[in-house]
């Protein structure tokens, strides 16, 4: 898969992209991930990206020449059958199932907003998307851009470890459950202890058990589900 990052701060990026799984990825030729800068397709001596809204206001709007001719121009680049995103409040709002749409994709345009947002004649030229990571404002859309790149890389081919951890995570699978409590060593812990059924070597009451904790954990974080169990971690004898 490539996805490309058209921003104006391509220097934001380069500690996350070469850190942790997604370096490895890249590394390895699973994902390809290139930066362009908008204010290379600016004219004039100042570079000028941004200019005053029509009809007053405050802030600035990025002007729709400079990042339509940095798009197209990266489009351009061998052959585009992918999608163009462009990163703004008013998107559709991120989720898993969105994220897998995206992880099938071959080819994906992040389009990173910043000051006051897009002329709307950039979405309109370019019949671009929109995705929204939260109800909530950023200084530009380079963080989104990061959080859609890290939620959809994880989901290639081989760049987990294990072929079924994606499918077991939170949201994933056709329920998009919250994952339940997980345990690992040492067995007590602070006067807390493992629940017992983990122990128990008894695979179909262990999967039993994890199932009716994420529909409590589903719950807990406001998504409704018709099942309300209420098991608890266990405190040891004092």
């Amino acid at each position: 898969m490539r996805i490309d990052i058209v921003t104006l701060f391509p220097e934001m990026f380069s500690g996350f992209l070469d850190g942790s799984l997604l370096g490895a990825a890249r590394k390895a030729g699973l994902v390809d991930i290139r930066l362009t800068n908008i204010r290379d397709f600016a004219e004039g001596v100042h570079r000028q990206v941004d200019d005053r809204p029509y009809g007053g206001g405050p802030g600035m709007l990025l002007m729709p020449g400079p990042v339509v001719a940095c798009v197209e121009s990266v489009r351009a680049e061998g052959g585009f059958g992918g999608r163009t995103v462009l990163l703004t409040p008013g998107g559709r709002r991120l989720d898993q199932q969105l994220v897998e749409e995206l992880s099938r994709l071959g080819r994906l345009v992040l389009v990173c907003g910043r000051y006051e947002g897009f002329d709307a004649r950039i979405r309109d030229t370019l019949a671009a998307d929109e995705i929204s990571i939260g109800d909530y404002v950023l200084s530009g859309g380079e963080v989104a851009a990061m959080v859609i790149i890290d939620a959809v890389a994880r989901l290639l081919p081989g760049v987990l470890g294990h072929e079924e951890s994606a499918g077991q995570d939170s949201f994933s699978g056709a329920d998009r459950l919250v994952e339940g409590p997980q345990y690992t060593r040492p067995r007590e812990f602070r006067g807390l202890t493992v629940p017992e059924i983990l122990l128990s070597g008894d695979h179909g009451r262990i999967a039993t058990w994890r199932r009716e904790q994420a529909v409590a954990a589903t719950a807990r974080c406001g998504r409704p589900h018709p099942v309300q169990p209420t098991s608890q971690p266990q405190r040891s004898a004092s």
